[in-house]
Formats: C-alpha cells, sequence, structure tokens
C-alpha cells in the first residue's frame, strides 16, 4: 500500500511504498516554484510601483464571505494547515481499503468459497499494474494532467475500484472482485504521487520532513483502523443479512472512506488553485525524468539495495495479508484478537518510523541499521514459526524492525546514485518491490493450501536470509 518515494517520477502506495514517501522527502523540493516580481523601474517610480505592490497585497480580500480570515489567506499558516488536514486525508481512504481483504480473510475465504491462493490474489493482483505503473504515474501527474486533476481522477479510480471489489461480493462473483482489486491498486499508486506532490508543493525545507512523516502516519492509521473496525462491521451486518451479501454490504461501507478521499481530492484541488492564483506560482516541469537508459551506469550497490527491498518486504506485507487465519489456528484467536495482532505492526510503526527517521538522520549509519532490521526480523518469523510465544510480543518486534528498515533503506539510494537518476533508480525500484509482492502473494497463498503455514513462515526466514546476504555484500 507497501508501502512512492516523494519523485513523481515514481509511486508508492502499498504500505510499502509509503516507506519510501517519508524517508526521500527532500529529494524533489524543486517540484514547484514561486515566481518572485522584480522590479528595473529607478526613483519614483520605482517607489511607486513597490508601494502599489503593496498595497495590491495588502487589499486582497479572499473571497466566499471570509471576511479576512487567515484561514482563507494562502499566505497564512492557517491556510497551510488546513490544506495539510485535507492533504493526510488524501490518500486515508485508499490506505484503509488496503488492508480490507486481510482484515476479513476467513469470510472471504468461507463466504466466496474461494482457497488461500484465490484470495491471495486480491494482493497480487494490486500489485501488478503497478509493475508498468511505477514509470508512467509521475509522468500522467507530470506532463499530462497536472497534480490537481491527477488527484482527482486517481482517487476516482481508487473509489470506483474499491466499489467494484465490493459489490463482486454482493453478487457471489469473484472475478468482480480481483477486477476491483486491480483497478483500485492502478489508481491508489498514483494517488499517492499526486499526494507527494501536492506535499512538495505546499511545504519546504524542514516542514517537509514533518509533513512526510504525518504522512507515514497517516498511512498506518487507516490500516490499523480498518483491522479494528471491520470485523465489528462485518458483525453487526451479519445480523440482518447472510453469506457473501453480508460480505458485499461490509465492503460497501468501507467504501465511504474512499469517498470522502475523493471529496478531500476536490477541496485540495480548491484550494491549491486559489493558492497558485494569490501567490502567482509559476509550475515547473519535475527535473526528474525516468530514463531506461541510466540503468547501465547503476553500481552494483544498487541492485543490492533492490534485492534487499523485494526479498525483505515479501516476508513482511504477503504475511500481514494472510496473518489473519494463522493467529486463529495457531493460538486461539477470535476474529477481532488476530485482526489486533495482526494491526500491531503498523500501530507501532505509525509511532516508531519518525523517532527512527531522526536517529538514522543523526548517525548516517544506514547499511549498519538496515542490516541490523534485517537480523531483528528474523527473530520474530523465527519466534511465530517456531515457538509459542505470545504473538504480541513477535508482532511488536517485527513492527519496531520494519520501521528501522523503512526509514534506513530508502535513503540509500540518494547516496549512491545521481541526483539526475534518482527517478530512474526509484522508479525501477518500486518495480521490482511490486512484482515480488504480487508473486509472493501468490506463492504464499499456494504454500499455505498446500503446506500450511509453518511453510509460509519458512518461506519468510528465507526471503529475510536472502536480505541479510545482500546487505553482507553492499
Amino acid at each position: 500500500m507497501e508501502e512512492g518515494s516523494l519523485n513523481v517520477a515514481t509511486v508508492g502506495h502499498s504500505t510499502a511504498g509509503a516507506d519510501s514517501t517519508s524517508c526521500t522527502a527532500n529529494k524533489r523540493h524543486s517540484l514547484s516554484t514561486h515566481s518572485q516580481d522584480g522590479s528595473t523601474a529607478t526613483g519614483q517610480d520605482h517607489d511607486t510601483g513597490r508601494r502599489s505592490s503593496r498595497v495590491s497585497e495588502e487589499s486582497w480580500v479572499p473571497e466566499s464571505g471570509c471576511l479576512g480570515s487567515k484561514c482563507c489567506d494562502p499566505r497564512e499558516t492557517p491556510y497551510r494547515f488546513i490544506g495539510l488536514i485535507f492533504l493526510c486525508f488524501l490518500g486515508f481512504g485508499s490506505y484503509f481499503c488496503y488492508d480490507t481483504p486481510a482484515s476479513l480473510q476467513n469470510q472471504i475465504t468461507s463466504d466466496m468459497d474461494v482457497t488461500t491462493l484465490q484470495f491471495s490474489t486480491l494482493y497480487s493482483l494490486y500489485s501488478w499494474p503497478n509493475v508498468v505503473l511505477c514509470f508512467m504515474g509521475g509522468f500522467l501527474i507530470d506532463r499530462v494532467f497536472g497534480i490537481r486533476l491527477g488527484a482527482v481522477i486517481f482517487s476516482t479510480i481508487v473509489t470506483i475500484g474499491h466499489f467494484v471489489f465490493a459489490f463482486g461480493a454482493v453478487f457471489n462473483a469473484f472475478w468482480m472482485m480481483q477486477t476491483g482489486r486491480f483497478l483500485f491498486g492502478a489508481g491508489a499508486e498514483s494517488l499517492a504521487v499526486a499526494q507527494n506532490a501536492y506535499a512538495v508543493s505546499w511545504f519546504k525545507g524542514k516542514e517537509l520532513n514533518t509533513v512526510f512523516g504525518l504522512q507515514l502516519s497517516m498511512a498506518r492509521i487507516g490500516s490499523t483502523v480498518n483491522f479494528l473496525v471491520m470485523e465489528p462491521i462485518y458483525s453487526w451486518v451479519d445480523g440482518k443479512e447472510d453469506g457473501y451479501t453480508t460480505l458485499g454490504i461490509s465492503l460497501v461501507l468501507a467504501g465511504f472512506t474512499c469517498i470522502f478521499s475523493l471529496m478531500c481530492a476536490f477541496v485540495m484541488g480548491f484550494m491549491d488553485k486559489r493558492k497558485s492564483k494569490v501567490l502567482r506560482e509559476v509550475p515547473r516541469e519535475s527535473s526528474e525524468k525516468i530514463q531506461l537508459r541510466d540503468i547501465k551506469s547503476f553500481p552494483l550497490s544498487f541492485w543490492m539495495i533492490s534485492i534487499i527491498c523485494v526479498a525483505y518486504y515479501s516476508a513482511i506485507f504477503p504475511f500481514i495479508g494472510l496473518a489473519k487465519v494463522f493467529f486463529m489456528y495457531k493460538y486461539g484467536m477470535s476474529d477481532a484478537g488476530a485482526n489486533q495482532v495482526s494491526s500491531t505492526v503498523y500501530i507501532i510503526s505509525a509511532v516508531a518510523s519518525p523517532l527512527f527517521g531522526i536517529i538514522v538522520d543523526r548517525t548516517g549509519r544506514n547499511i549498519m541499521w538496515v542490516g541490523l532490521a534485517i537480523i531483528v526480523t528474523f527473530f520474530a518469523h523465527a519466534l511465530l514459526a517456531f515457538s509459542f510465544v505470545n504473538p504480541y510480543i513477535a508482532m511488536g518486534i517485527l513492527g519496531l524492525s520494519y520501521s528501522l528498515l523503512a526509514c534506513s533503506l530508502w535513503p540509500m539510494l540518494a547516496l549512491i546514485i545521481p541526483e539526475a537518476q534518482l527517478g530512474t533508480a526509484y522508479g525501477i525500484m518500486q518495480s521490482i518491490q511490486n512484482l515480488g509482492l504480487a508473486l509472493m502473494s501468490m506463492f504464499g497463498g499456494y504454500l499455505v493450501d498446500n503446506y500450511g503455514y509453518l511453510m509460509l513462515e519458512v518461506l519468510n526466514l528465507v526471503c529475510i536470509s536472502i536480505a541479510l546476504v545482500s546487505t553482507i555484500i553492499i
């Protein structure tokens, strides 16, 4: 969901992609620029021109009956604060609905009468379009739609995709649910790019780090809330409807979060248009572009980082997508209890990611932190696979290690790749990541169907081992 870099030539909703957002926030401050009015007049004409300019600015009165309120003045902090609120909620619906299949895993498999492998396609189909869209999303926003229209279009696609997914359950058509997830994924990744572009356009310097930290926390909160409320919603509807109809209505209700985010996209477009008009902003094209010919100049360390990325995240998000039933079977948990354990990773990440980001920034030892995170993650998966230790402990450890890796891995590209090639580098890395997540989601479902959850955890340990070896090679 998982999670894009702030570079608008790349994408990243998946919770994985959101990680790259918060950790590469300073790479694209040039996304938008403000024009500065100057004057070459001299003497009295020059003074008159300056006085006229000041009078023009000071006499500007916000429209729509605001009566001069600072909340309606794009030059004032309250206006930008209100914009930040809508910006954070712009992606809330997509982050909330991304993990809806995971929070209702056993309900989907039973009501729709599908195997775990078929269920896992709901995640792999999300990732497949983004193997390509990593290279197209930023281009569409930069060159075709612009931020405002792009955010509305992609938010609309997200909303349509989720409702197609939901009505697939209403009509007992699993193929329709799969189609909806494909559309949902195609819109969500590019919506994250538009969200990042807004952030860079509205905020500068140290503000930008804070804003991206808030966006990452909102992503985690969206996933966490989903795990906590979807099962109770299903239980409430279950008393009124039966079978797949209950599932469908529950998913439809979840879709209202996407509608809310779509409304935020319209509001952000209106506020951004007013800001550009008042501040006389002149848009400038992105300086970072996808150039596939740059690949041949990338060092070995880039490919090792990409392997770490795909191997590590393949042991995180496909597992979370299938974890609910694992906790129910192994630990005898209820639906609600299993969802609470699954959400632990996101809860901890929402709090720990900004803190780890500060630590990594101050120490600068990214590769050391990446190695430590991978080792701790291996330990957490080993606890889940071979012990009956309280799963909250293992998932808590997993949440901490995942947060640490997210804040130390993604910035490493900026250390080894020239700035002019960062767009290509992040695009390729996220394309590889989405390809890996798509394949591992399906393979994980196959293993659970045929060999059980123990083999899924063994696969996770193998993936983490590959990530560790790649870290050593770097």
